[in-house]
């Protein structure tokens, strides 16, 4: 199965919002778009008016035009006016922070729960994702079914880090030591493109991520694919990089399910060879690529925590091997 499909983001994805959470932002940024024009096409008729009937039309002899003191009438209608305005503004952005915004904790007595729950942290510079439900474990990518309400517990390892999806939710703040929670979800099946939008360090650019919307049948047959360990090799060139994974430093920063390892430094790579992409969006996924980013890390990605083992060329077909046989 290729989980990568046709991508549903556009130039400004901000603009083409594909969730109930996304089109509600979007309707509010219209309403204040639309109030804003209405303020400012009034305000710039005036100052035109002024400038076209009320200029000197003496030829500039000194004279000093009539004076007008103004009307209380017309002061009240000016302060009036703005209040009814901001309170109005004020009062339709209060109902989305209550609504849409507002996510119950993880207990059963919160109130309206998740179709699905799904576990975000950010580390420097990617994103580990779990799912508690099903014990799967992923990176740089949130895989969701298509009309439901997912609810995203966000924490981050290091410093601050923010999730956000454009046509898909919010932004939110990755904190250390502290759960945020925040809905998500996708009205249609797609590809939508995610980033880091705090500064979280030098590599801060290369922190993207991808959310793939499934349909049922999609995400179901996702689920039932990632949910068991992927077959390990019994021999050949990917079983010899096999044990250069285990015998070099990979294990203690990278886990496989199946083989051991940990997360708390890097990406999980359990069914790695499914995945769309390399390093936090730097490369796509491909052999070529893989080679590339095996060969010297930290050419393509400055700062990155990965070194550069100096693999000579069999042992890198090895583990370029090992690592496409994750599926």
């Amino acid at each position: 199965m290729v989980w990568l499909a046709e991508s549903a983001s556009s130039v400004y994805p901000v603009f083409d919002p594909a969730s109930p959470f996304a089109e509600a932002i979007y309707s509010l940024f219209l309403k204040v778009l639309a109030i804003s024009a209405v303020i400012f096409l009034i305000v710039a008729g005036l100052i035109t008016v002024a400038v076209i009937r009320f200029r000197d039309k003496t030829g500039g002899n000194g004279e000093v035009p009539k004076q007008d003191f103004g009307s209380h009438k017309q002061e009240i209608f000016w302060l009036v006016g703005p209040v009814i305005i901001v309170v109005w503004l004020a009062a339709i952005s209060a109902k989305l922070v209550f609504t849409v915004n507002a996510v119950p904790q993880a207990h059963p007595d919160a109130g309206e729960q998740p179709d699905e729950e799904i576990e975000v942290r950010g580390h420097q510079w990617f994103w580990e994702v779990k799912y508690p439900g099903h014990g799967i474990v992923s990176a740089n990518e949130v895989h969701l079914p298509v009309g439901k309400k997912i609810r995203i517990k966000l924490t981050s390892e290091d410093v601050i880090h923010s999730f956000w999806v454009p046509q898909l939710t919010r932004k939110m703040d990755a904190i250390p030591g502290r759960d945020n929670y925040f809905w998500i979800g996708a009205s249609k099946p797609g590809v939508y493109q995610g980033r880091c939008t705090e500064f979280c360090g030098m590599v801060h650019a290369w922190m993207n991520f991808k959310v793939y919307a499934h349909d049922e049948a999609e995400w179901e047959e996702w689920i039932a694919a990632h949910t068991k360990d992927p077959e390990l090799p019994t021999g050949g060139l990917a079983a010899a990089g096999q044990k250069i994974f285990e015998t070099a430093t990979c294990i203690d920063c990278h886990m496989i399910s199946g083989v051991g390892g940990t997360t708390m430094i890097a990406p999980d790579l359990t069914h790695f060879s499914s995945r769309g992409e390399i390093g936090g969006g730097v490369f796509v996924n491909n052999r070529e690529n893989l080679e590339k980013w095996l060969s010297d890390p930290q050419k393509w990605k400055p700062g990155c925590k990965m070194p550069n083992f100096k693999l000579d060329p069999e042992e890198l077909q090895q583990v370029v091997a090992f690592l496409e046989s994750l599926k």
